[in-house]
């Protein structure tokens, strides 16, 4: 098979299995013991903590360790906004979140809260203008992804952080599970920003809650000692040490690796837009791992099943998404439904090989001249 569904999720790097399996066999205590096990489980936690604190250009304390992305945005959102309810209940967000965030969203609405979406420009980017417009005295919470899980576009988040100063009741959240890795992310400006290292190259069942110092957040798990507590639970140390291998690698090698598939994008634009049916939905400035594309009278799911058939792992909207539905990114962009379902994605990454972008591109070839109307 052909994997070219590096959005969805990544093969865990072999220097990442090693720090799991040794931190497993070495420190396999409960770090919150009392006894000199525990204690040296902790004593590792701890360092990792204060070195990614250190890649990320945060304070250790800022850091919580979830089981995922999606947890770390569910205790985001839930928690500032449980915690900031006698303020108001007007959250402000965007067409484009991940599952994790619009599934929170409308758990919160159901409960009372009131929820306005910025619109979307042709370039994928969250019109400001209309943010401004939006923008209220009881906006209690803004969540913008970095980087846009379907199109790859990166979002103007220091721009949106500078517009939200004049709002002192209102909290800005970055889903940036997409971004790291990918491009040069900042977390100045946030208040809360998520990510996992599964999305580069490190292991699931791990996710990371930045918390800006001085921002108080309603857990959603209560009871049990763990490294902060708004988040109970036993810390995972091989976990926590695995996550800190994978972003250290991500980091030094970023530049290696993204100069790579830059090159890999650029021929598969080149090449596709000799084709008449195919329409390239992400932005020119999109992440370079990511290309959303629409096959004119091709859906998204048949082409997915496909491919499939061809050996060729591609993906239609997120992973977590609902099938069959148009993708909310893509609508959001191109105003054309009809395009919106015949979108999917095609993502890569620096193991991706040109022989494969070049079956690809002979497969889908194949299956417009036999399928494409």
């Amino acid at each position: 098979m052909i994997y070219l569904d590096y959005t969805a999720d990544t093969p865990p790097d072999e220097r990442v299995l090693r720090t799991y399996t040794d931190i497993s066999a070495r420190h396999f205590a409960n770090p919150n013991s009392a006894h000199s096990d525990g204690k040296a489980a902790k004593a590792v936690i701890d360092n990792t903590i204060s070195d990614i604190a250190g890649m990320l250009g945060v304070q250790p304390d800022e850091l919580i360790f979830t089981s995922g992305a999606s947890e770390a945005n569910n205790l985001a959102i839930k928690g500032l906004t449980f915690a900031n309810r006698r303020r108001g209940k007007h959250i402000i967000s965007t067409f484009l979140e991940h599952s994790s965030v619009s599934g929170a969203l409308t758990f919160l609405q159901e409960q009372g809260w009131e929820i306005d979406l910025v619109n979307i420009l042709p370039n994928g980017k969250a019109d400001l203008d209309n943010l401004r417009s939006l923008l209220r005295e009881d906006t209690v919470l803004c969540a913008v992804c970095a980087v846009d899980s379907e199109l790859g576009t990166v979002q103007p988040i220091a721009e949106i952080a500078e517009i939200l100063k004049g709002y002192p009741n209102c909290r800005l959240h970055v889903d940036a599970t997409q971004a790291i890795g990918k491009t040069a992310f900042s977390f100045a400006g946030a208040d809360t920003v998520s990510f996992a290292p599964h999305k580069f190259y490190g292991l699931k069942g791990c996710g990371v809650l930045y918390k800006r110092e001085g921002i108080v957040l309603e857990p959603l798990i209560h009871g049990g000692a763990s490294t902060t507590i708004y988040r109970s639970g036993t810390p995972d140390t091989a976990a926590i040490a695995a996550c800190g291998t994978a972003l250290e690698i991500a980091l030094n090698e970023f530049d290696l690796r993204r100069n790579y598939v830059e090159k890999l994008n650029s021929e598969l634009r080149t090449e596709l837009a000799k084709m008449p049916q195919v329409r390239i939905n992400s932005p020119a400035d999109a992440v370079p791992h990511i290309l959303n594309i629409s096959v004119n009278g091709i859906k998204g799911e048949q082409m997915r099943e496909l491919m499939d058939k061809h050996g060729i792992c591609i993906s239609v909207k997120s992973a977590c998404s609902v099938p069959n539905t148009p993708s909310r990114a893509v609508f959001a962009v191109s105003r054309d439904r009809k395009n919106a379902l015949s979108s999917f994605r095609v993502s890569l990454s620096h193991l991706t090989t040109e022989e494969e972008v070049g079956e690809f591109l002979k497969a889908l070839r194949e299956i417009i001249k036999t399928n494409a109307k």
